[in-house]
């Protein structure tokens, strides 16, 4: 799990990335990303009810979450990151979930390798 200090906890914090950030989308995940002037970069999840009750959403969020975590270090510091389980989620396997984070991230200019 991501330590409190990377982790996107209030709603107020969710408001402004959406209203405020930009947003790059594929099949399985949007990403919406806002610059927050922090030393470090934060994450956000949401996975909306039409994804599948609560049991298949918590075990998506911590799929997302998983992927997130083993490729925080390549991220660029200073972002607020929401990412959106979108229903193409739910087929993917652990690789195909991994190249929609690594695309979308790539996309928006976010990975410093």
């Amino acid at each position: 799990m991501l330590p409190r200090d990377y982790r996107l906890t209030r709603s107020v914090d969710f408001r402004r990335v959406y209203a405020e950030g930009q947003s790059w989308s594929n099949r399985t995940l949007v990403l919406y990303r806002l610059s927050n002037g922090l030393a470090n970069s934060r994450f956000g999840f949401s996975v909306s009810r039409r994804i599948g009750k609560a049991v298949t959403r918590n075990r998506t969020k911590r799929r997302i979450r998983e992927v997130v975590r083993q490729m925080y270090q390549q991220v660029c510091p200073g972002y607020d990151i929401v990412l959106i389980a979108r229903q193409g989620i739910l087929s993917a396997e652990h690789e195909a979930i991994e190249q929609s984070v690594r695309y979308l991230l790539r996309l928006a200019g976010m990975l410093c390798e």
